[in-house]
């Protein structure tokens, strides 16, 4: 079982080469003529940037046009899914489903720092563990076993809303970012860390954390200090951890890349229903494994998985969040197991109104809450930076959008397919969150990666978990590829 809590260490020594290389490269700028990385010239860096760093757990996932919606017939009859051709940019997703024993060390992390103070944050971020409950069943062992005890480690953690979901991906993104400056030898270990003296990504880019500082990059610039600490345009830190957004999922899920059989031509031999080729839901290959299930579902009343002596997926409820054959891009559990929180809002017509390029609906613009003079405010008690919606106001001479928060963008507008009076004649409200994928307890019709259905996001079940997104930045082809088309002479 993979761990996913370091870097290689081949990845982090060529993050210090290329780190301790930019600090010495010699070079003119093309535009003035001055040299970079020079004091006597004013000091300006310019970094030799090796590419981006996999996060402990992701995997690249290239981008590229498909059909987004329902692949098969929609036997709901619900029509939110209407098929659509979106680009979807390069991204990098969680290769397994955040687990029991990764949400375990964020509430162990929380309860270390914050518990003294503030007790509420960790009870916050505690699974709902009362989900596995129904009036006629027996489930209480998973009541009082399934998040703690060592033998569900490595099952999909369940019972967390989108709005716990969220908090955690932050700080992810913070632990990741404090082994990053660790492995660098900017910062020592901290274990001491408490309430807002805790490393957080934006507090320490904003100067408003320093840490046990080790060694600083030295700082080129003739008027500075001769040390200084990492900043963003030194490339070392990495990008923020978050949901993926449903465009996003469902292009990672299908793995289309699989029926790309030649390099030198831009096509799919075939569509998928699910995240593997045909109709069944069988391993279709000769061997050991013929005839057995690709992924963790109900197969009809009453049946969970199958015969004692020849269990059909080995799993009554959830199975180990690497208990499947992956798909074409390396991803687990993509189809069944539990469905997975996505980032966006619910809407049934979403192929009406968004864009076709990195389609997503959901989008609250925020700003950093400023001082008079314009820097920000101080950080949080929990040591977060501070923000605050963008004011309508200041939007006036835009031409992008008009408004700060635009989740119900379009509803009841005249281009608009419907209105939302939720408790009325609809649940769909701005709360309402996507999910996707099917679970151990749902049948083959929701293990198409096409099918959505939601839930308000402060609201849990034991079907739903999720896995962590992260940005591309640089060359949508990884780190070998330099982005752009280089024409060969013959």
């Amino acid at each position: 079982m993979k761990h996913f809590t370091s870097f290689s260490k081949a990845a982090l020594a060529l993050m210090v080469v290329a780190t301790m290389a930019s600090c010495s490269k010699k070079g003119d700028s093309s535009v003035t003529g001055w040299e970079y990385n020079n004091s006597d010239w004013g000091g300006f860096e310019v970094k030799d940037y090796d590419g981006q760093v996999t996060g402990p757990g992701l995997t690249l996932v290239e981008g590229g046009t498909f059909v987004m919606g329902q692949t098969e017939q929609d036997v709901m009859f619900l029509y939110n899914a209407i098929p659509r051709k979106i680009t979807v940019s390069s991204f990098y997703i969680d290769q397994t489903e955040v687990a029991n024993v990764h949400y375990l060390e964020y509430l162990y992390w929380l309860h270390r720092v914050f518990d003294a103070n503030y007790p509420e944050v960790y009870r916050n971020a505690l699974p709902d563990t009362l989900v596995w409950r129904s009036e006629l069943a027996y489930n209480e062992p998973l009541v009082e076993y399934y998040l703690r005890h060592p033998a569900y480690n490595f099952y999909p953690v369940v019972g967390v809303s989108w709005l716990q979901a969220v908090e955690f991906c932050k700080w992810r993104t913070d632990r990741v970012n404090e082994r990053v400056l660790i492995d660098q030898g900017i910062l020592e270990v901290n274990p001491n860390q408490v309430d807002s003296d805790n490393f957080n990504t934006e507090a320490y880019l904003l100067g408003q954390y320093e840490g046990m500082v080790k060694k600083n990059l030295p700082d080129l610039d003739p008027n500075g200090s001769g040390e200084r600490p990492v900043r963003f345009d030194d490339g070392i830190l990495l990008p923020a951890y978050r949901l993926p957004t449903e465009a996003e999922w469902e292009y990672a899920a299908l793995g289309l890349i699989g029926n790309q059989p030649y390099d030198d031509e831009e096509r799919y031999t075939d569509k998928r229903i699910y995240p593997w080729n045909g109709t069944s839901l069988r391993y279709p290959k000769a061997g050991s494994s013929q005839g057995e299930f690709l992924a963790n579902f109900k197969r009809g009343a009453g049946d969970y998985m199958g015969l004692a002596g020849k269990l059909n997926d080995n799993a009554s409820v959830t199975a180990p969040v690497e208990g499947f054959y992956p798909n074409d891009f390396g991803l687990y559990n993509m189809a069944g197991n539990v469905n997975e929180w996505v980032a966006d809002a619910y809407r049934p017509m979403t192929s009406y109104d968004e864009d076709d390029l990195n389609s997503y609906r959901g989008n609250v613009y925020m700003q950093k809450s400023l001082d008079p003079d314009g820097i920000p405010v101080e950080k949080d008690s929990l040591g977060r930076i501070v923000y605050e919606p963008v004011k309508d106001e200041d939007l006036v001479n835009r031409r992008n959008y008009k408004k700060s928060d635009v989740i119900n963008y379009l509803d009841g507008d005249e281009a608009s397919e419907a209105t939302y009076e939720y408790g009325k004649t609809t649940l769909i409200s701005d709360k309402a969150r996507v999910f996707k994928g099917g679970s151990w307890a749902d049948m083959p019709f929701w293990l198409s990666p096409g099918t959505r259905r939601f839930l308000d996001q402060d609201m849990s079940a034991a079907t739903i978990g999720f896995r962590c997104a992260m940005d591309r930045v640089g060359s949508p082809g990884g780190n070998e590829s330099t982005g752009g088309n280089k024409f060969k002479k013959k």
